[in-house]
């Protein structure tokens, strides 16, 4: 696959841009990962409120991320994922591996400035819905409109479209759906399929239905563009 041949997995229900495409991976292929992340050694997960990851690659910081060699298992679908051209001729060097169990999630976020502004994402194991926010407006009211509360300010008001991730799919967030907007995950252990869902459609799923979530398991592959040379590190020079 080209960054040419993602052209058709745009969503045009989305802003720009977004891409979804369903069987990115095989089911053996999503066993052989799954194997491959709960084989891990016990020290890489880190436990949080509302999911677990594990962090390969090195850990972004505003200084610069040291580097880690990515395992064969992660460096194989980073190069694969990179090949699509959406990290602009750079390849991912950094990947979060975070498990959800049902009913856990992740608050409204962006992803922020250490990373190459582009996201993409491979599900395993479940689907889930992410959906997206318009920010917190932090414009100051009118005069004479003070003391009332400006518009889109709860979370629900702000909530503006969801993507259906389904597993075994790649998702790649690039522009405005990156920079712009917020992406979270509810904390809920089902998913209803309403008209804010702009994929439901394509992954065939009727207005209305109910699907229960499982065990899901993301792959978010990322490039950071600032890492710091190990010879920096260790104070030596070449």
């Amino acid at each position: 696959m080209t960054s040419e041949a993602l052209e058709p997995f745009r969503l045009a229900q989305c802003p720009p841009a977004a891409y979804y495409v369903p069987d990115f991976i095989t089911e053996g292929e999503e066993e052989h990962l799954l194997r491959q992340v709960y084989g891990a050694p016990k020290p890489k997960w880190t436990q949080l409120s509302g999911r677990r990851l594990q962090n390969w690659g090195g850990l972004p910081h505003p200084k610069g991320m040291v580097p880690e060699i990515l395992p064969p298992w992660l460096r194989a679908y980073a190069d694969r994922v990179s090949s699509l051209g959406v990290f602009g001729g750079r390849r991912a060097n950094h990947v979060l591996v975070n498990e959800y169990c049902p009913g856990e999630g992740i608050l409204p976020h962006e992803d922020g400035p250490l990373y190459f502004p582009t996201v993409t994402t491979i599900s395993l194991g479940s689907h889930t819905l992410l959906d997206f926010y318009h920010p917190v407006s932090k414009e100051q009211p009118p005069d004479g409109q003070e003391g009332k509360e400006p518009a889109l300010q709860t979370e629900e008001q702000r909530h503006f479209l969801s993507l259906l991730l389904k597993p075994r799919s790649l998702l790649v967030l690039q522009e405005d759906m990156y920079s712009r907007y917020l992406h979270g995950i509810r904390l809920v252990s089902e998913d209803v399929i309403t008209e804010k869902v702009a994929n439901a459609s394509m992954c065939g799923c009727a207005l209305g239905a109910t699907l229960d979530r499982r065990t899901r398991v993301s792959l978010t592959l990322r490039h950071v563009p600032k890492v710091l040379k190990t010879s920096i590190i260790l104070g030596r020079k070449k």
